[in-house]
Protein backbone atom coordinates (compact mmCIF):
# COMPACT_ATOMS: atom_id res chain seq x y z
CA UNK A 1 0.00 0.00 0.00
CA UNK A 2 1.79 3.09 -1.11
CA UNK A 3 0.91 6.54 -0.07
CA UNK A 4 0.39 9.76 -2.74
CA UNK A 5 4.00 11.13 -1.08
CA UNK A 6 6.24 8.18 -0.52
CA UNK A 7 7.00 5.88 -3.50
CA UNK A 8 7.60 3.08 -0.77
CA UNK A 9 4.60 0.69 0.51
CA UNK A 10 4.27 -0.13 3.90
CA UNK A 11 6.57 -3.07 4.87
CA UNK A 12 4.81 -5.68 7.54
CA UNK A 13 6.24 -8.75 8.82
CA UNK A 14 6.21 -10.32 11.96
CA UNK A 15 8.76 -10.47 14.77
CA UNK A 16 12.01 -11.88 13.00
CA UNK A 17 14.86 -9.42 13.06
CA UNK A 18 16.33 -10.08 9.58
CA UNK A 19 13.48 -8.05 8.21
CA UNK A 20 14.51 -4.94 9.63
CA UNK A 21 17.89 -5.82 8.84
CA UNK A 22 17.49 -6.69 5.51
CA UNK A 23 15.02 -3.43 4.90
CA UNK A 24 18.12 -1.23 5.92
CA UNK A 25 20.39 -2.89 4.17
CA UNK A 26 17.83 -2.47 0.99
CA UNK A 27 16.35 0.90 1.32
CA UNK A 28 19.45 2.33 3.41
CA UNK A 29 21.06 5.56 3.31
CA UNK A 30 24.84 5.52 4.74
CA UNK A 31 25.50 8.40 7.52
CA UNK A 32 28.44 9.01 9.09
CA UNK A 33 27.80 9.80 12.83
CA UNK A 34 28.96 13.30 14.27
CA UNK A 35 32.55 13.15 15.56
CA UNK A 36 33.15 14.25 18.98
CA UNK A 37 36.49 14.80 19.20
CA UNK A 38 37.39 12.33 21.53
CA UNK A 39 38.60 8.62 20.74
CA UNK A 40 38.52 6.80 17.31
CA UNK A 41 37.02 9.04 14.60
CA UNK A 42 32.83 7.13 14.49
CA UNK A 43 32.41 4.76 11.48
CA UNK A 44 29.65 5.35 9.20
CA UNK A 45 26.49 3.91 9.48
CA UNK A 46 23.61 2.41 8.05
CA UNK A 47 20.28 4.18 8.80
CA UNK A 48 16.67 3.55 7.06
CA UNK A 49 15.67 6.80 4.82
CA UNK A 50 13.06 9.19 5.89
CA UNK A 51 10.08 7.60 4.12
CA UNK A 52 10.69 3.81 5.28
CA UNK A 53 7.38 2.78 6.68
CA UNK A 54 7.69 -0.97 8.59
CA UNK A 55 5.51 -2.79 11.49
CA UNK A 56 6.44 -5.50 13.41
CA UNK A 57 3.18 -7.75 14.13
CA UNK A 58 3.59 -9.76 17.16
CA UNK A 59 1.27 -12.60 18.39
CA UNK A 60 1.68 -12.93 22.26
CA UNK A 61 0.98 -16.83 22.94
CA UNK A 62 -0.06 -18.73 26.30
CA UNK A 63 -0.08 -22.53 26.22
CA UNK A 64 -1.15 -22.21 21.91
CA UNK A 65 -4.00 -19.92 22.59
CA UNK A 66 -3.07 -15.76 20.99
CA UNK A 67 -4.12 -13.60 23.75
CA UNK A 68 -3.02 -10.63 22.38
CA UNK A 69 -1.88 -8.62 18.52
CA UNK A 70 0.67 -6.31 19.38
CA UNK A 71 1.71 -3.61 16.46
CA UNK A 72 4.93 -2.03 17.09
CA UNK A 73 6.06 0.57 14.38
CA UNK A 74 9.55 0.45 13.53
CA UNK A 75 10.24 3.12 10.36
CA UNK A 76 7.93 5.82 9.72
CA UNK A 77 4.93 7.55 11.04
CA UNK A 78 2.59 5.93 13.24
CA UNK A 79 -1.01 7.62 12.08
CA UNK A 80 0.53 7.87 8.35
CA UNK A 81 1.09 4.00 8.47
CA UNK A 82 -2.65 3.22 9.83
CA UNK A 83 -3.98 5.49 7.09
CA UNK A 84 -2.65 3.66 4.39
CA UNK A 85 -3.79 0.41 5.68
CA UNK A 86 -7.03 1.15 6.55
CA UNK A 87 -6.55 0.32 10.06
CA UNK A 88 -9.92 1.06 12.38
CA UNK A 89 -10.21 3.59 14.63
CA UNK A 90 -8.29 1.75 17.48
CA UNK A 91 -5.16 1.55 15.32
CA UNK A 92 -5.13 -2.37 15.20
CA UNK A 93 -3.65 -4.04 12.31
CA UNK A 94 -4.46 -7.69 12.37
CA UNK A 95 -1.83 -10.52 11.19
CA UNK A 96 -3.57 -11.39 7.92
CA UNK A 97 -1.33 -8.68 6.57
CA UNK A 98 1.11 -11.15 7.07
CA UNK A 99 -0.26 -14.44 7.44
CA UNK A 100 -2.05 -13.95 4.16
CA UNK A 101 1.25 -13.48 1.56
CA UNK A 102 3.27 -15.99 3.74
CA UNK A 103 0.29 -18.43 3.00
CA UNK A 104 -0.07 -18.23 -0.52
CA UNK A 105 4.13 -18.14 -0.76
CA UNK A 106 4.33 -21.06 1.54
CA UNK A 107 1.79 -22.97 -0.66
CA UNK A 108 3.17 -21.82 -3.86
CA UNK A 109 6.62 -22.59 -4.01
CA UNK A 110 7.34 -26.24 -2.49
CA UNK A 111 11.34 -24.91 -2.65
CA UNK A 112 10.16 -23.57 1.07
CA UNK A 113 9.13 -26.65 2.40
CA UNK A 114 12.25 -27.95 4.69
CA UNK A 115 12.11 -31.75 4.45
CA UNK A 116 11.47 -31.37 1.13
CA UNK A 117 12.78 -32.75 -2.10
CA UNK A 118 12.40 -29.44 -3.50
CA UNK A 119 14.18 -27.29 -1.19
CA UNK A 120 16.63 -24.53 -2.51
CA UNK A 121 20.26 -25.63 -1.91
CA UNK A 122 21.92 -23.11 -3.51
CA UNK A 123 20.51 -19.30 -3.15
CA UNK A 124 20.92 -17.87 -6.78
CA UNK A 125 18.13 -20.95 -7.39
CA UNK A 126 15.72 -19.65 -4.67
CA UNK A 127 16.30 -16.48 -5.71
CA UNK A 128 15.23 -16.99 -9.38
CA UNK A 129 12.26 -19.25 -7.75
CA UNK A 130 11.46 -16.50 -5.93
CA UNK A 131 11.83 -14.21 -8.78
CA UNK A 132 9.78 -16.23 -11.21
CA UNK A 133 6.62 -16.86 -8.12
CA UNK A 134 6.47 -12.75 -8.02
CA UNK A 135 6.37 -12.31 -11.93
CA UNK A 136 3.36 -14.75 -11.49
CA UNK A 137 1.58 -13.72 -8.67
CA UNK A 138 1.90 -10.01 -9.90
CA UNK A 139 1.07 -10.74 -13.64
CA UNK A 140 -0.40 -13.61 -13.89
CA UNK A 141 -3.03 -14.41 -11.85
CA UNK A 142 -5.98 -12.64 -11.03
CA UNK A 143 -7.01 -11.51 -7.48
CA UNK A 144 -10.09 -12.20 -6.44
CA UNK A 145 -9.84 -8.89 -4.38
CA UNK A 146 -8.87 -6.54 -6.99
CA UNK A 147 -11.86 -7.49 -9.60
CA UNK A 148 -13.93 -4.86 -10.74
CA UNK A 149 -17.71 -5.39 -11.15
CA UNK A 150 -19.10 -4.88 -14.94
CA UNK A 151 -22.28 -4.65 -17.02
CA UNK A 152 -22.67 -6.88 -19.30
CA UNK A 153 -24.74 -9.65 -20.26
CA UNK A 154 -21.95 -12.26 -20.25
CA UNK A 155 -19.87 -11.54 -17.28
CA UNK A 156 -20.04 -10.27 -13.97
CA UNK A 157 -16.51 -9.29 -13.31
CA UNK A 158 -13.80 -8.02 -14.92
CA UNK A 159 -10.48 -9.85 -13.19
CA UNK A 160 -7.66 -7.78 -12.30
CA UNK A 161 -3.24 -8.62 -11.51
CA UNK A 162 -1.71 -6.66 -9.26
CA UNK A 163 0.51 -5.27 -11.77
CA UNK A 164 -3.33 -4.16 -13.73
CA UNK A 165 -4.53 -2.65 -10.54
CA UNK A 166 -1.27 -0.50 -10.49
CA UNK A 167 -1.72 0.49 -13.99
CA UNK A 168 1.92 -1.03 -15.03
CA UNK A 169 -0.03 -3.60 -17.84
CA UNK A 170 -3.58 -3.62 -19.06
CA UNK A 171 -4.26 -7.39 -19.56
CA UNK A 172 -3.69 -10.55 -17.47
CA UNK A 173 -0.53 -11.99 -18.85
CA UNK A 174 -0.11 -15.84 -20.17
CA UNK A 175 2.87 -17.93 -19.12
CA UNK A 176 4.10 -18.14 -22.49
CA UNK A 177 4.28 -14.26 -22.67
CA UNK A 178 6.09 -13.84 -18.99
CA UNK A 179 8.50 -16.53 -19.76
CA UNK A 180 9.66 -14.92 -23.63
CA UNK A 181 9.29 -11.75 -22.48
CA UNK A 182 12.55 -9.24 -23.13
CA UNK A 183 13.71 -6.95 -20.58
CA UNK A 184 14.93 -3.52 -22.03
CA UNK A 185 18.23 -2.88 -21.88
CA UNK A 186 18.79 0.72 -20.36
Amino acid sequence: MRSASSPLPVFISDDWDAFEEALIKVYGKIELPQYKGVGRKPLPKLVPIDDLKYVKVLKKKVKNFVVETVQRVIFGDPDEIFEMLGANSDCYIGTSYVERINLTIRTSLARLIRKGMNFSKIMKMHQRALDLFQAWYNLIKPHKSLRLKIESEDKKWFKRTPAMAEGITDHIWTLKELLTFRVPVQ
